[in-house]
């Protein structure tokens, strides 16, 4: 039986021509090893590989960005590497691992950008990791704005600068990829923590999933990931229709002026623009009780030792 050969074909890469410059993000495991080859093979030859060692895993770590760095040479692409105590970041800013891993590798991300003048990064989230994503989100209480989860092309600011996302794979399974993985003989770093089931999204990948899939039916991942999906699409669509977001200070009345779910969804992508992390719901909550003409509340908390205050009909974040 002939096996099938694996094509990736993505409309998100229209925007992105290969003549130009880009940052991709490798790790060095079987997704991100994988996006870089295909893009190479699509005629991408100016893509800077960016890789954090995270300092988690000690030899491994070092191993990890050893490869990653072989790895560029072979394509003869320029390599970035950065460092980052991962576990000191997240003991002080208490925070989980995982997020404070996500931090530090997007702040490194746009340092590199800043540095090398180059606005787009190509990431490898893919199909398994929206529905993760989503479940994860859902379990948290995220409205609307959280179970859109990811999508194919975003823009992330961080420290005054924008950073353009592209998820080429976003559309395409993992079992897709290992495919690809073995098609072409590809080399990877497996992560061993992978199998670790302390961090939540472990839990949800090996654990949650495959007793949705068993209990509920095996479209239920297909049936999310769709979900996901059209919340952002429409989500996109209600970001575009809400005010100038990225000011330092929020108006009071202009706010007021708005529905309470625009209100929410403004909230939400101003504090994001200031770089606040962990936004949920009791944090947007907080922000909105500013704007209330009958509070006399001026100052409530945001994550990370951060506040959020009003003065003369304006909200800033201090």
């Amino acid at each position: 039986m002939r096996r099938r050969c694996i094509q990736f074909k993505s409309d998100a890469l229209r925007k992105f021509p290969p003549r130009c410059r880009y940052l991709i993000a490798v790790s060095g495991g079987r997704d991100s090893v994988s996006l870089l080859h295909w893009l190479v093979q699509l005629g991408y030859r100016k893509l800077i590989v960016c890789h954090l060692n995270h300092q988690l895993r000690g030899q491994s770590s070092r191993a990890d960005a050893r490869f990653v760095e072989k790895v560029a040479a072979e394509y003869q692409a320029d390599f970035e590497i950065g460092l980052a105590n991962v576990q000191a970041l997240a003991k002080k800013q208490r925070i989980s691992i995982e997020t404070a891993a996500r931090e530090a590798r997007y702040a490194f991300f746009a340092e590199t950008a800043r540095r090398r003048n180059c606005r787009t990064i190509f990431v490898a989230h893919h199909a398994d990791d929206l529905v993760e994503t989503f479940l994860i989100n859902l379990f948290r209480g995220a409205g609307s704005a959280g179970l859109s989860a990811m999508q194919e092309t975003s823009i992330r600011r961080i420290d005054r600068l924008e950073l353009t996302i592209v998820r080429p794979f976003l559309r395409f399974w993992r079992k897709d990829i290992d495919e690809y993985v073995g098609e072409h003989g590809l080399k990877f770093r497996e992560d061993a923590t992978n199998k670790n089931l302390r961090p939540l999204r472990n839990r949800i990948r090996h654990r949650i999933i495959p007793y949705l899939e068993k209990t509920v039916g095996r479209n239920i991942r297909r049936n999310i990931w769709r979900t996901a999906i059209i919340a952002a699409e429409e989500e996109k669509w209600m970001g575009g229709e809400l005010l100038d977001l990225t000011r330092a200070e929020l108006s009071v009345p202009a706010i007021r002026a708005l529905p309470i779910a625009f209100q929410r969804r403004a909230i939400l992508k101003w504090l994001r623009a200031q770089n606040v992390s962990n936004v949920g719901f009791d944090v947007i909550e907080r922000v909105r009780s500013l704007a209330d003409g009958d509070t006399r509340i001026a100052k409530v908390n945001l994550p990370e030792n951060r506040h959020a205050r009003r003065r003369a009909g304006r909200i800033f974040v201090e």
